[in-house]
């Protein structure tokens, strides 16, 4: 099986987008950080080996980061 690669959508609490930003670009499988505007605040894409090693990057590194909201993962597919 392939790479899995995903965005994830990310709330901050106010003024802090910048700092979760440069802690996301510390994670192994982080590819790409953004700082947006809109309803989320910073857009990471990432990569792993599978769908569950996505879901463990997630929950147990990106949501650990203080700060963080909220975040909304979209795996990408390949049509």
């Amino acid at each position: 099986m392939g790479v899995v690669h995903a965005y994830i959508l990310i709330q901050t609490a106010v003024g802090q987008s910048v700092g979760v930003a440069d802690a996301i670009r510390g994670i192994e499988g982080v590819t790409r950080v953004d700082a947006v505007t809109g309803p989320y605040d910073v857009v990471a894409m990432v990569e792993a080996r599978s769908v569950d090693d996505l879901g463990k990057l997630v929950l147990s590194q990106i949501q650990m980061i203080p700060n963080i909201t909220r975040t909304l993962t979209c795996p990408i597919i390949h049509l």
